[in-house]
């Protein structure tokens, strides 16, 4: 909210220099953002009136001026504005005169000099020129009646300071001139003007039909007629630079009038063209499909949740945020129907931002406008309406006064020893008493330290004893509450040995060659359908973006998203990871300090490798990064734990280069390489590979357990075996953990695999070799024990033993 200082002051009046006041709304809650002077600085510019124009004996667009400036002689001034004409007073800089800085900084002063031969002794100045206004199109022309030679930084009141303030929502009762003075009368015990609203001497008994169908919209409606009003004045001076000063321009006087009683006392108020108005005007909500144009040119389509003002034929205006170009005051209006209503907050707020624009009206009433002074505001109006646009023709109708739901008066009670444990400081129950009182509160004592306050009709924002707390507060000052050490047990927080941070896993994925990512938690429903297989996603009320409309159940879409980013700005090779939070729906969770009802979001981790498995080197040939590297790097994640990898299936990946990942017997996620459809949907030109574990699972880990070193040489003892196609890794390992006793395995590692060439048509094997279903695996086991060396015998019979849990559980034979 922007005013001038000098407006301010006329209300309430402190003993403060401009800073100082500054400073002090500021510390009481309402920040002053900017502090900027109406005028920068200049001096020796005074009313002058052009006596006499006459063209420029060598330049088309230059006119010879005599100025009259208030001396014994005019002054001879060229001028090339094209509005310099006989008769007008304007600015004019005298010879020594300084204009304000220009673009290098520095003041342009004002000396005699010659244009195209004839001698100027001084300028006429444009309002761009004196620094007050962008219009650089002409003189700034000054009303006829201004005084000769009278200096112009006092006679437009330039020397004034245009204060910004940032306010928060529940200060709505400040988001006027008469609201900030009223908060500064309090904090500085300055006197408070009392404004008065004289009653209109009424001419006319006639009323507008008004009809309120929807109370829950409208409190109150008040309104009346004015006949025979003259628009085709202008408004005076003196309102519109207050205006200006406001960050309002002028449009014409009727609605200058109401934009100015809304800065002044925050009552946004309506002025319809009252010969525009069939019959009467409706109160009620919007009905589907209905349309109306606005003031400010663009056409809107309303529906049941969006209230109105309408007539017997069309809606006309929208409810507390503005007007209908239907009806709207111009030129040729003679008689007005003036309207200020109470809108409830709630009927108000966020309409606006339906049909993506903002209006200073729904600003204030989605906060609380004042309901208990709507007639006495109308009188307002209606005095500056009689005092501008008013002849001696204009009558004044009857006041109209609806009330069909007034907010109830709430009464809050304050203790003073909460006030004073939650303020820090000690506060008595007097101090509590004058600073309510003080900012118009009605305090009065309900009891021995207890303290009842019945809010008044413009202050929306108190509903709780902490609202008063917060306002004894801002009057003692916060630069006056003492500076005091927080005491509280510091207790470290250790955190157990089978855990790790969630920053050693960023570390640790950052060692293996991946970069992190931080992505939105709401994605594309389609990747939520296909790449999660989730056809309950969690819907968006106000997504951001139309297409990020659901939240995300995996993380595998965005990490797809950033490599698309990347390979189509010509990376070569894409490493990166993300750990994050995801959402599913779940009827079993309940609320907590750290769930919400109904939704389960677990934390996840998930990584994603595309290009060379390598950085580029002159030692080793160039490898495709693939399935084993995704697969290695989810063990050393998981190490020491030894995780177990089974096929499975996963929406997102290859059908047959997929993985469920376990630990001790429970899935923690999946390893794979992505899907081709949607590789080829992507565009890349190879297959990602990609990882998505629980975080939970990975942050787990063993404790060390202190084991001596083997003083006995271990032995290596390799077998190959040959078993079907179909046979997985880890079910050989796992058959030969079990043919081994007495804890002598100490490791079984495949480290080959043979598959014989696919035969021709009609080409049989030779006698002796393996079957197109069968491979060859050889194992290395390393063998040993803490009691002594191993004997032969002892090592042929671990051999056997594992080679015969192979035959029975898998079929497997002893390779020739």
């Amino acid at each position: 909210m922007q005013f001038p200082e000098s407006w301010l002051r006329e209300f309430c009046n402190p003993a403060l220099s401009t800073q100082e006041l500054a400073d002090t709304l500021t510390m009481a809650g309402l920040e002053v953002e900017e502090l900027d002077p109406v005028a920068p600085p200049f001096t020796g510019i005074v009313v002058g009136e052009i006596k006499e124009a006459v063209q420029h004996p060598d330049a088309d667009r230059l006119r010879v001026c005599q100025v009259d400036v208030g001396g014994p002689e005019l002054l001879n001034i060229v001028c090339g504005a094209p509005n310099a004409r006989v008769g007008i007073r304007i600015p004019c800089a005298t010879v020594g005169a300084e204009l304000p800085p220009g673009e290098d900084g520095k003041p342009f002063k004002i000396k005699i000099g010659k244009l195209r031969g004839v001698q100027s002794f001084g300028m006429l100045c444009s309002a761009k020129e004196l620094g007050i206004d962008d219009d650089a199109s002409g003189l700034l022309e000054l009303p006829a009646d201004a005084p000769l030679g009278q200096n112009v930084r006092e006679y437009l009141k330039l020397d004034d300071t245009l204060f910004t303030l940032k306010l928060t929502p529940n200060l709505a009762h400040c988001l006027s001139v008469y609201g900030v003075a009223r908060e500064l009368s309090a904090l500085t015990g300055a006197p408070l003007k009392t404004l008065s609203f004289p009653a209109a001497a009424v001419a006319t008994q006639d009323k507008l039909p008004v009809k309120i169908a929807a109370t829950d919209l409208c409190g109150r409606f008040s309104g009346r007629i004015v006949r025979n009003v003259n628009t085709q004045v202008k408004t005076p001076q003196w309102m519109l630079d207050r205006l200006a000063r406001c960050g309002q321009r002028g449009v014409s006087p009727l609605v200058d009038i109401s934009n100015y009683v809304m800065f002044e006392l925050g009552r946004p108020s309506h002025i319809f063209d009252l010969d525009k108005i069939h019959g009467g005007l409706q109160v009620r909500w919007g009905k589907e499909g209905e349309t109306l144009k606005l003031l400010n040119g663009s056409t809107i389509t309303v529906d049941g949740q969006v209230g109105v003002i309408a007539d017997e034929r069309e809606v006309e205006s929208l409810a507390g945020i503005m007007g209908g170009d239907a009806t709207a005051v111009s030129d040729d209006t003679r008689n007005i129907y003036i309207e200020a209503a109470f809108w409830w907050p709630k009927a108000v707020a966020g309409r606006s931002r339906r049909f993506n624009f903002a209006t200073d009206a729904g600003h204030r009433f989605e906060r609380g406008v004042d309901p208990a002074h709507t007639v006495e505001h109308i009188e307002r109006i209606t005095q500056l309406v009689l005092e501008i646009c008013g002849t001696p023709e204009t009558q004044v109708g009857a006041m109209d006064d609806h009330q069909p739901n007034m907010p109830a008066a709430k009464t809050v009670q304050l203790r003073v020893a909460r006030a004073a444990k939650v303020i820090g400081m000690a506060v008595t129950q007097q101090q509590c008493l004058d600073a309510l009182n003080g900012l118009g509160l009605p305090a009065a004592v309900a009891a021995e330290g207890v303290i009842s306050v019945t809010a008044p009709s413009f202050r929306f924002d108190i509903n709780l004893e902490e609202d008063l707390i917060e306002e004894v507060a801002r009057m003692v000052g916060y630069d006056n509450l003492p500076t005091t050490k927080p005491l509280a047990p510091t207790t470290p927080k250790l955190r157990a040995e089978n855990q790790r941070s969630p920053f050693g896993v960023l570390r640790e994925l950052a060692a293996l060659g991946y970069q992190e990512t931080i992505n939105f938690s709401f994605v594309e429903e389609k990747w939520e359908q296909e790449l999660a297989g989730n056809t309950n996603a969690i819907q968006l009320l106000n997504p951001i973006a139309s297409h990020l409309s659901v939240m995300r159940s995996s993380l595998l879409g965005s990490l797809l998203q950033v490599l698309k980013f990347n390979v189509d700005r010509k990376a070569q090779r894409v490493r990166v990871f993300e750990l994050g939070r995801v959402f599913f729906k779940d009827t079993s969770v309940q609320d907590s300090d750290t769930t919400v009802k109904g939704f389960n979001q677990p934390m996840r981790v998930a990584g994603l490798a595309y290009g060379p498995a390598d950085q580029l080197q002159w030692g080793r040939a160039e490898a495709k990064v693939d399935f084993y590297d995704a697969k290695g790097d989810v063990e050393a994640l998981l190490a020491p734990a030894k995780p177990v990898f089974e096929a499975a299936e996963h929406p997102a990946m290859h059908p047959g280069r997929c993985a469920r990942v376990l630990l001790d017997g429970k899935a923690i996620g999946f390893v794979g390489e992505l899907h081709p459809k949607w590789r080829q949907e992507w565009d890349l030109a190879q297959a990602p590979v990609m990882f998505e574990l629980e975080l939970d699972a990975v942050l787990a880990r063993q404790v060390p357990v202190f084991a001596p070193v083997a003083k006995h040489q271990a032995v290596e003892r390799d077998i190959a075996v040959v078993v079907k196609e179909s046979v997985t890794h880890a079910q050989v390992m796992e058959a030969v953990q079990q043919g081994v006793s007495g804890g002598i395995l100490r490791s079984a590692v495949l480290f080959d695999v043979f598959r014989p060439k696919k035969l021709k048509a009609g080409e049989e094997a030779a006698p002796g070799t393996l079957a197109q279903d069968e491979k060859s695996l050889a194992v290395r086991l390393t063998l040993g024990s803490d009691q002594g060396s191993l004997a032969d015998a002892q090592i042929e019979q671990v051999v056997q033993a594992v080679l015969q849990q192979l035959q029975q559980q898998l079929g497997a034979r002893l390779r020739a």
